[in-house]
């Protein structure tokens, strides 16, 4: 029944109780669902654990397979090494939510739908076609006709995007428009398409989609919860959260085994699935529960699900984009490999493999953070806080450019290696602030690390200027030409045996 502050209470909603929101945020009082965080905390936990000591025997088993990345010119990595990690990311989600279908708080969950066994089936599937990826290397259409085979196996299973509301038309401004049977289904499937090869695509840095998946991921269980919160429905909204913990403790018990330098790979089996994976839980996030539910204060509020959607995944499917336009337009295929991925970007400009890695960690967090603070607050309060982010992050990616257009200068006005203020162009043997010198220390900077072997090209490469340090130990790179000599800057490498 429904008690006079809204309420709903009885056998069917235990956890439900009144809460009156705020009229600066919802037209009025909204029956608000008490949120299971310890349970989604377990969920977290045993991902995270699960998956942290699966990834040492999966590891051996790669290598007692044989699936390893082996060593090639258009490489980053310097040693040969394990892949199948995505098999040890798999079992973690599973164990997850195997467990969470024991809690008496997240039952309806899997009592109503079943959302979750289709992940765990299909999961499973693209995993498979994964692993088997990283030992035999199949070919795209192979592995292009398993993920349609894994996508049609979550449409199955019921995960669909059956609701959209469009800013046209409709007395309070927009329309809910209701999908049938076979556009949500064609919806879900190019959804899941686009996410597993933009994952896939991404992961070409140790540690790189480990941690954009685990920040996006973050984000999409902060909106998911919100929405399973303020609507008060178990039964629809309660899937699209448990999926997100499940897979960001995964993926957090990953990053000590991958993060720069790398003991495993997460391979095509970890890149596949963490894309499907985030497809569901994207699909049931954003085309499961009309906004109508939750009260939406604006239009961008009311488009909040689908920014979402857009937010989290942006920096996977911008990189698979512009990877499938440039190649096709130079007459390739698009699934071929080359050398202009976004990390590879981030090396040609300077940063270090762990500086690439983290600064694309700080996008993620900027983008999926501004487009899940839509609901919560108004696109006003929001727009500054998100340019204030969105530009320090936009220095932060070009600060190895801003250096070596300093030290072109210095060096055109005759001036000494070293630039006032500690930027300069010579060895620092103590500070490691070099723009492009020999780190001995710390190897912080777009120089060589003669310790860690993090160095990466340290160029500006519109300008072709080029730092005259190098490693003498042998690093993979080319040998620099004499300081002061102008030289070209070295290709970037690409991803780890990923198109």
């Amino acid at each position: 029944m429904v008690t006079s502050a809204g309420a709903v209470t009885g056998p069917d909603r235990p956890n439900t109780r009144p809460i009156a929101a705020s009229a600066a945020h919802y037209p009025g009082p909204v029956p608000t669902y008490a949120l299971p965080a310890r349970e989604f905390a377990l969920v977290f936990g045993v991902a995270a654990l699960v998956t942290f000591l699966s990834t040492g025997v999966i590891r051996l088993v790669a290598v007692r397979l044989k699936a390893v990345t082996p060593i090639r010119d258009r490489d980053v990595h310097s040693l040969p090494t394990p892949r199948m990690g995505g098999v040890a990311v798999y079992l973690g989600v599973a164990a997850a939510i195997l467990i969470a279908g024991q809690l008496p708080e997240l039952e309806r969950a899997f009592t109503s739908s079943s959302q979750l066994i289709g992940v765990l089936v299909a999961g499973g599937l693209i995993c498979a076609v994964g692993v088997l990826d990283d030992r035999f290397d199949l070919d795209a259409v192979t592995k292009l006709a398993g993920q349609v085979l894994a996508a049609a196996l979550l449409v199955f299973f019921g995960v669909q995007w059956i609701v959209m509301w469009l800013p046209a038309g409709g007395e309070a401004g927009g329309t809910i428009v209701s999908l049938d049977q076979y556009q949500s289904t064609m919806l879900t499937v190019l959804i899941t398409l686009v996410l597993t090869n933009a994952m896939n695509f991404i992961d070409g840095l140790d540690g790189l989609l480990a941690g954009v998946a685990a920040i996006s991921g973050i984000g999409l269980f902060v909106f998911s919860a919100h929405v399973l919160e303020v609507s008060a429905d178990d039964t629809a909204a309660s899937q699209p959260p448990l999926i997100a913990a499940a897979l960001v403790g995964a993926c957090i018990g990953f990053l000590p085994h991958n993060f720069f330098p790398a003991r495993i790979f997460m391979g095509d089996s970890g890149s596949m699935f963490i894309g499907l994976t985030m497809s569901a839980a994207i699909v049931g996030a954003g085309g499961t529960i009309s906004s109508s539910s939750y009260g939406p204060r604006s239009t961008v509020a009311a488009l909040a699900p689908l920014i979402v959607a857009l937010a989290v995944v942006f920096i996977p499917v911008l990189d698979f984009l512009m990877a499938v336009v440039r190649r096709t337009r130079e007459g390739r295929h698009p699934f071929s490999a080359d050398k202009r991925h976004l990390h590879h970007r981030m090396l040609a400009i300077g940063h270090t493999q762990r500086q690439a890695v983290l600064v694309f960690y700080l996008w993620a967090a900027v983008v999926s953070g501004g487009a899940v603070s839509l609901a919560f607050v108004t696109w006003q309060s929001a727009l500054w806080p998100v340019v204030g982010a969105t530009v320090l992050a936009l220095l932060v990616t070009i600060r190895p450019r801003i250096r070596a257009r300093r030290l072109r200068r210095s060096r055109s006005r005759g001036l000494p290696g070293r630039i006032a203020g500690g930027d300069g162009a010579g060895v620092d043997s103590s500070s490691g602030d070099g723009a492009a010198g020999v780190d001995s220390s710390s190897g912080d900077e777009a120089g060589v690390d003669r310790s860690s072997g993090d160095g990466a090209a340290a160029v500006g490469s519109s300008s072709g200027d080029v730092a005259p340090g190098a490693d003498p130990s042998g690093d993979r790179r080319d040998a620099p030409a004499p300081a002061g000599d102008p030289v070209t800057a070295p290709s970037a490498p690409v991803e780890k045996g990923t198109p």
